[in-house]
């Protein structure tokens, strides 16, 4: 059992990708796929003419829109490696399903747009990163436009994220001259053929030496100039690498290619799964908690409802840290304090799902949700005092209160709420005394309202009007005494209630907050709120 242990963890690589709206990720996502062997034909949403939508997105509103709105997990076998791909969403306003995504890789591919460089929400993603310390891998894309310099890149990296690069391959060309990369460790030109695919199907590829005296068949006089110069200029002024330096996220390997066209996604692929770290520890109640420690636990980092409409069922995505999951077996649920069994299994692509036996350390896998899972759950085989760290609830920007158009399908509505704010699309607050009657909801971003709505009518058969409230900034109040009725009198402020009943205040505007704290010394409003899961686990039969 230990060695089949240790030899699964070490064949496994889990990891998110992530980047800026629009630069690329679904069509880099739909291209791995397509190498790994998961899909025959690439479908890329961004085609008018595609014949189809996205593999990763599996939700009716994503393929009208051609955005991914909702995280979905994508497994394949590539060289022997199980690979776990979390999609992520690539619209800003649904970053805080990224984040919570993140805290279940190993490793992020940053997808970088060779025209645009490094934009907001990368910075955003890139912090989330750095502060757990996982290593980056670099994609620059879109080398099939022209764009900006490969050093200015490199450059912008540096100043703007405060990380160095080290390419690990360098392009050759640009725009409708790009013709290939050099894979600098092996000192090889892989050289592109897009044979009228449209990207759709593997990319003709033919490698060559530098050293090889057929490269100048294959190379100009020009291109091959401007590649020694380029490359002798990265040896002797650039980074060395280090394998220590890019699993700390000090250094990130940096690879260069376009998605649309397949050129220099093998390259990357190859790569990168030699260069990406196996699964790892994780910290718990109890210290780190290693791959190989035989007992199983894991995590629940999502729970998504309603992926399969026939059936209506609930799916919470549980990552496993440690141990074998086996089909059927039962584990400690922390934060309920008391065994669950774990029932029916299923592995992914994107909503299409295989029952599956067994799973390992990396692995994620979706378990059927009766109501009992929360985000942040740990399940914990033998073990009642371990609890993995919990994943961050963040604070709402946009408020809506939540009306009924039908109240003869108020209590769908009520349900429908319910599953999707444990889900993570939205959070629900209570004002006082008036429990579900009038519900707040609150979202990060704008265009959740737009999901939400869609979803409750789709999924629930519950219409609903939002009466937007012009509130900017959540904060959970923490301190003794705090009365919410004299508070709110004070104007520009409405204090409601979480799903846990912990008090939390909208204020109108940045004043709002701010004159708020300077009255109230004694009291802290923090932007995010205690951790979902309980902090310690009840004891059972308690």
């Amino acid at each position: 059992m230990a060695n089949e242990l240790e030899r699964e963890v070490a064949r496994r690589r889990t990891f998110a990708i992530i980047s800026h709206p629009d630069a690329g990720k679904t069509t880099l996502t739909e291209k791995l796929l397509l190498y790994g062997g998961a899909i025959h034909l690439a479908g890329s949403v961004k085609a008018k003419r595609a014949r189809r939508h996205a593999t990763s997105d599996w939700m009716e509103l994503e393929k009208e829109r051609g955005i991914s709105v909702t995280s979905s997990v994508l497994q394949f076998t590539y060289r022997d490696h199980a690979v776990n791909l979390l999609d992520t969403p690539g619209h800003q306003d649904f970053s805080e399903d990224t984040y919570r995504t993140l805290s279940a890789a190993d490793a992020a591919v940053m997808l970088i747009d060779a025209a645009k460089g490094v934009e907001p929400q990368t910075k955003k993603l890139f912090k989330v990163c750095r502060l757990r310390n996982i290593p980056i891998f670099t994609f620059v894309n879109k080398l099939d436009r022209y764009g900006r310099e490969p050093l200015e890149l490199m450059n912008e990296l540096e100043q703007v994220l405060g990380i160095r690069s080290y390419p690990m391959n360098w392009p050759i060309g640009m725009g409708p001259e790009f013709r290939g990369v050099y894979d600098r460790q092996a000192r090889v030109v892989h050289l592109f053929s897009a044979e009228g695919s449209h990207g759709e199907s593997e990319v003709a590829e033919r490698s060559v030496s530098i050293d090889a005296p057929e490269i100048r068949e294959v190379l100009t006089e020009a291109e091959l100039t401007k590649l020694n110069e380029d490359i002798e200029l990265l040896d002797i002024g650039g980074d060395a690498f280090t394998r220590e330096k890019a699993d700390s996220g000090q250094l990130t390997p940096m690879f260069f290619g376009s998605a649309m066209t397949n050129f220099g996604v093998r390259p990357f692929l190859d790569a990168f799964l030699d260069l990406a770290p196996a699964p790892t520890s994780r910290p718990t109640t109890q210290g780190p908690r290693e791959p190989t420690n035989p007992k199983f636990a894991g995590f629940v980092f999502k729970i998504q409802a309603n992926m399969d409409p026939a059936h209506r069922d609930r799916i919470a995505f549980m990552r496993v840290v440690s141990g074998r999951y086996v089909k059927g077996m039962n584990a400690f649920h922390s934060r309920l304090g008391k065994e669950v069994r774990l029932a029916k299994p299923s592995q992914f692509m994107a909503a299409e799902r295989t029952s599956i036996e067994d799973a390992w350390p990396g692995d994620v896998i979706g378990l059927f949700d009766p109501g009992q899972y929360r985000i942040g759950d740990t399940l914990a085989e033998g073990a009642t005092d371990v609890a993995f760290e919990g994943v961050p609830r963040f604070s709402p920007e946009f408020f809506a209160v939540v009306r009924s158009r039908d109240p003869l399908r108020r209590k769908q509505m009520e349900k429908g709420l319910e599953q999707l704010s444990e889900e993570g699309t939205v959070q629900i607050f209570q004002q006082p005394s008036m429990g579900m009657k009038d519900p707040i909801v609150g979202v990060v971003g704008a265009l959740q309202f737009e999901v939400l709505q869609y979803r409750l009518e789709h999924e629930y058969g519950a219409r609903i009007a939002l009466d937007r409230l012009p509130f900017s900034h959540a904060r959970w109040v923490v301190g003794q005494n705090f009365d919410p009725r004299s508070f709110d009198w004070e104007g520009n402020r409405q204090t409601v209630q979480d799903r846990d009943g912990l008090p939390l205040v909208l204020f109108r505007d940045d004043w709002a907050l701010q004159h708020a704290e300077e009255k109230h010394p004694e009291l802290k409003f923090v932007s995010e709120a205690p951790m979902i899961r309980a902090a310690t686990p009840v004891a059972t039969g308690s």
